[in-house]
């Protein structure tokens, strides 16, 4: 295990706009405000497109249509995000997977950051996954 403790810190109200891409807006508010750790706490919405990478595959599958944001979680920084959303289509149905650039806001994105104090989230590669991974580090004052 590879933790790090930190203490709650500011948290921060979005809404993303009709047509803006959740990935990349998140990732550069993060890098904008110079956010070091991060977990998204609240996410209600919809989406006129989401692509996801499922569990295993390594291309994303894009789905277009009327679908509302049930879930959205993860973490991110200025340096990295891994976020993961579920959503349903128009008749309920549920997908989810990684949150992949792409993703449009249909009518509204509404966002509870909780900003983590103390510690910076930080992606290397892990070379027992392969993957860029989390490193949580404390930072000292």
């Amino acid at each position: 295990m590879i933790s790090a403790a930190g203490r709650p810190y500011a948290t921060h109200a979005l809404r993303l706009l009709p047509g803006e891409d959740v990935r990349a807006e998140l990732e550069r508010w993060a890098r904008e405000q110079g956010i070091e750790a991060a977990a998204v706490t609240s996410a209600v919405g919809s989406l006129s497109v989401a692509v996801l990478r499922y569990g295993g595959q390594s291309a994303g599958t894009r789905t277009e249509g009327d679908l509302e944001v049930c879930a959205l979680s993860g973490t991110l920084s200025r340096h990295g995000l891994h976020l993961h959303l579920a959503y349903a289509n128009e008749v309920g149905e549920m997908r989810g997977g990684h949150l992949l650039n792409g993703c449009l806001v249909r009518t509204t994105l509404e966002l509870v950051i909780q900003e983590i104090g103390g510690v910076r989230f930080m992606r290397r590669k892990d070379e027992r996954t392969g993957y860029d991974e989390l490193f949580p580090e404390v930072i000292r004052p």
